[in-house]
């Protein structure tokens, strides 16, 4: 396990100094220079300094709403403390480093769990729910909402934006000293291509209007060696295919070949299985640590970025195109294909890469080398705990 903490992700480290030094001086202001993306990259919680966990403690005032799902965050979070404690993953540091509890006593981290009714998919009740806590809580200065099984829903529906993405901008409008914590819905495999849809719908939006996203699916699909399972549902079970046969449940499977109490923990994990509540706790102190700015004002300057994207040539194109992009440390890169309702076409690369510049092309084919109708698709390359997406235009 320790093995693939030396080598998993060692730069996603400075990727989050390189996002603190992006933002504006509050470490909570809501008017960010860059999103702020959380997801499996953002899992090697031996990473994390003990001094950003300090001051993550220190500077934030957290309310959390969410109903059985999003319990998986803070029931991962209470696990985590006696796991720390106790050496886990090789830790040492300070005891009850990772406690929380509402109000902060005793040194511990501000989070008020349940501490707003219900989950973001009843609306409006969980934006009125928003505005009264606020209104009775002046401390508070992190919002974050978790959903349950509506997602999908509100895509289908058409009222994704309108009941959950626009009442967000406009509390972070209300509201621009606080920080809301956006986020995807669970993995849902019997409705894939739904919840797919919503929380490509959510991405996206948050990478072209610079949100903060805590990628709640995302997590649910890597194992901790950052295997990538394409059709998983919630509970860690994965198919071959959308409608195809159940092969495993990845969290199963790896906790069966790692040792309790050392590589990972018991802990409740509603409707799942322990090690996604370890891996989301682990992602949610990511999370707080760099919504408190750890990195700011500590001398550190130029770091590079992860990667970068250039845009596709020719655009549009028929019958293929290519792609630029460039990897700045020794990483996992993933470099896929999404239609317009965020369904995976192709994936082109998903591997570790050296440093340099390089060239993809693609041929307009999906993962079965089936040709694609004509329209709009997204490319997004992803590299340690960063990622940049772009369009293009097939014509057939």
């Amino acid at each position: 396990m320790m093995g693939r903490y030396s080598s998993l992700l060692s730069y996603c480290l400075l990727g989050c100094l390189a996002a603190f030094l992006m933002a504006i001086f509050s470490p909570v202001n809501a008017q960010r220079a860059a999103p702020l993306i959380v997801d499996h990259n953002c899992t090697d919680i031996t990473l994390i300094p003990e001094a950003g966990i300090i001051n993550a403690k220190t500077v934030l005032h957290i309310v959390y709403g969410h109903t059985s799902h999003g319990s998986q965050i803070t029931d991962g979070m209470t696990g985590l403390v006696g796991f720390a404690n106790g050496g886990g993953l090789g830790l040492s540091l300070a005891a009850d480093i990772f406690a929380w509890n509402n109000g902060g006593s005793d040194g511990a981290l501000d989070l008020h769990d349940e501490g707003m009714y219900g989950d973001v998919g009843y609306y409006p009740d969980w934006v009125n729910e928003t505005v009264d806590y606020i209104e009775n809580n002046p401390d508070v200065n992190v919002i974050v909402w978790s959903w349950c099984g509506q997602a999908g829903d509100k895509y289908v529906a058409g009222t994704l934006y309108s009941e959950y993405l626009a009442p967000m901008s406009q509390l972070e409008i209300d509201y621009p000293d606080l920080t809301f914590v956006y986020m995807t819905g669970h993995m849902d495999h019997y409705a894939d291509a739904d919840i797919k849809a919503a929380n490509q719908m959510i991405r996206e939006y948050c990478i072209e209007n610079n949100k903060v996203l805590y990628d709640f699916a995302d997590i649910e699909c890597y194992d901790p060696d950052g295997t990538f399972f394409e059709y998983p549902d919630d509970d860690c079970d994965y198919y071959s295919s959308e409608f195809g046969p159940l092969l495993g449940n990845w969290a199963l499977e790896w906790q069966d070949s790692h040792p309790m109490n050392v590589d990972w923990y018991d802990c409740n994990a509603e409707h799942s299985q322990p090690l996604n509540g370890n891996l989301k706790a682990y992602a949610a102190w990511w999370l707080w640590v760099r919504l408190s700015g750890y990195g700011i004002n500590t001398g550190i300057e130029d770091i590079p970025t992860p990667f970068t994207l250039g845009q596709n040539f020719p655009n549009p194109f028929n019958p293929a195109t290519t792609i630029k992009y460039s990897v700045s440390v020794k990483s996992r890169v993933s470099l896929a294909i999404y239609d317009v309702n965020g369904r995976l076409i192709d994936r082109l690369i998903d591997r570790i890469i050296a440093p340099g510049s390089y060239v993809q092309s693609w041929d307009g084919t999906d993962t079965s080398g089936r040709r694609v109708k004509s329209g709009i698709y997204f490319y997004r390359l992803r590299s340690n705990g960063s990622e940049q997406t772009k369009k293009m235009v097939l014509l057939q």
